[in-house]
């Protein structure tokens, strides 16, 4: 009876060690909770912002915001959510995050947020702001702020482009599917909101049936301006129903102008022509002719030099002739005069990167 009870007691005894235990360890437990939200305060709601590339340095937003509280004092993470405005934050983009209740973007860094929302350059678009405030890396006991609205006006330092998709491109070099955006060469304006475009482009085989033949198009894709032939010759239309343009097998120079819905291809065969290619001015009057390569998308030639100068000009004439521009291996329409060393070259002449010509001249 005795060791009976010594047993009782020590169970007794065990059971209140674990209930001081446990009531040590819930005392332990802190609970972490959100209080109150941030609270954005600058900049005023509806402020304007118009952004320029020649400032991109320069500061251009400021956001700042009464902090969160939570009910322990640790550190809290801020993201800073910017969406077009009236979109209810659908699809934001994270201008920055911080720790701070004070966040900057400069003139370069708010243009890149309003790219990636894909504002109109040039042209004022009303944007959303908050502040989301979290702990932890997983984000937990998110708040958000008030929402503001600025109006940014952002850039764009691109020119635009045209698109030449149509059925030559399988059998012209440009990939091996017909009317591909991804693949077809394509036209270049001088800068945004410029009207005419210009590049380079090869057909392989006559367009006869327009079924088979190409558009200019405003996008990288369908879903832009789609321009087709027009009522008369070198005219455009820009109903998307519109024919598809035809041309005769060869090699052009291609302008369109947007605005008074023409376009014009000019034949252009090139070649090297100067003093160098003779050794004599008897150079200056007829070109060597360079030959296409489909592949690489570059005209070239093997030719020997002597020691002068020369140019590459289309057509065996002066209409069109480039010559040095304003950077190592780079041409310009009209340029001065390139100089060579005695020597024989491959001179290769790349026109597919439209309004920026290049030459490589490598000693063989």
């Amino acid at each position: 009876m005795t060791t009976m009870k010594k047993i009782f007691n020590f169970s007794v005894l065990a059971l209140l060690f674990m209930s001081v235990l446990s009531c040590s360890s819930d005392d332990d437990i802190t609970i972490v909770e959100s209080d109150s939200a941030p609270v954005l305060i600058s900049p005023e709601d509806g402020s304007s912002i118009v952004l320029s590339p020649d400032l991109s340095d320069n500061p251009a937003l400021t956001l700042v915001w009464d902090h969160s509280v939570y009910t322990v004092d640790t550190e809290i993470d801020y993201t800073i959510e910017m969406a077009v405005a009236e979109t209810d934050f659908a699809s934001p983009t994270i201008a920055g995050t911080t720790t701070t209740h004070v966040y900057s973007l400069n003139v370069e860094e708010l243009n890149t947020v309003a790219s990636n929302l894909e504002l109109t350059p040039f042209e004022s678009s009303a944007v959303e702001v908050r502040i989301v405030s979290s702990l932890g890396d997983n984000g937990d006991l998110a708040m958000i702020s008030n929402v503001i609205t600025i109006n940014i006006t952002p850039y764009t330092t691109e020119s635009p482009k045209l698109w030449i998709p149509g059925g030559y491109q399988p059998t012209s070099g440009y990939g091996p599917d017909a009317f591909t955006h991804s693949t077809a060469p394509t036209l270049s304006a001088v800068a945004y909101g410029d009207v005419d475009f210009e590049g380079y482009m090869y057909i392989a085989n006559d367009i006869t049936n327009p079924d088979n033949g190409f558009k200019f198009s405003s996008q990288a894709n369908w879903d832009g301006t789609n321009y087709g032939q027009g009522t008369a010759d070198g005219e455009l239309s820009s109903d998307g129903g519109a024919a598809n343009l035809v041309a005769d097998a060869g090699y052009y120079l291609v302008k369109v102008n947007t605005d008074a819905l023409t376009y014009s291809l000019t034949p252009a065969e090139w070649g090297v022509v100067g003093y160098a290619t003779t050794g004599n001015d008897d150079g200056w009057n007829n070109s060597t002719p360079m030959t296409y390569n489909i592949d690489n998308k570059v005209w070239e030639t093997t030719i020997t030099l002597s020691d002068g100068e020369f140019k590459f000009r289309a057509n065996n004439a002066w209409d069109i002739n480039l010559g040095a521009g304003g950077s190592e291996n780079n041409l310009s329409y009209g340029g001065d005069n390139i100089t060579a060393t005695a020597g024989t070259y491959k001179i290769t002449l790349d026109l597919s990167n439209p309004r920026n010509y290049t030459y490589t001249i490598e000693l063989q």
